[in-house]
């Protein structure tokens, strides 16, 4: 008989995932910029930060499985721009990345907790109002991705 880890409360696995998000963003901008190895990344990461109260496996398909399908999410968020993809800060591209790779493959998660999970990261670490335009992209890309979600 196998055991299982027990479930964790609802709460609980929102704010180690709200860590995930903030520490993969960090992580993907990291990536981003200085186009270093994601395995060096992801050690630096857990070496430097306390992944106790962290969704590991959350940050991990982030870190990884964003600059994996990089082309494709750019591919789904870019007719929705009102600007060239190559004018976006840093910052808002990251975060568009990640919003349009979670919609796409995290299904599990409710599509309004995945703007507004990316939008309280513009508000941190973005310009002014990023926040607005953040939100904006990841809802059109929400309607396309989660059709059937959006309009129930």
């Amino acid at each position: 008989m196998s055991k299982q880890a027990p479930k964790k409360p609802h709460n609980t696995l929102a704010a180690e995932r709200r860590k995930a998000r903030h520490y993969g963003m960090q992580a993907l901008y990291q990536w981003l910029m200085a186009d270093a190895a994601l395995n060096a990344i992801e050690a630096e990461f857990r070496a430097e930060y306390d992944f106790a109260h962290v969704d590991l496996e959350y940050f991990q398909a982030l870190l990884h499985g964003v600059p994996a399908s990089v082309d494709e999410l750019e591919a789904i968020f870019q007719p929705l721009l009102d600007r060239d993809i190559d004018d976006l800060d840093p910052i808002e591209r990251t975060l568009l990345r990640m919003g349009t790779f979670e919609l796409k493959e995290r299904i599990d998660v409710p599509y309004k907790v995945v703007i507004n999970e990316e939008v309280a990261l513009a508000k941190k670490f973005g310009a002014s109002e990023s926040h607005k335009y953040i939100n904006g992209v990841l809802d059109k890309a929400a309607r396309e991705l989660r059709k059937a979600e959006t309009e129930a």
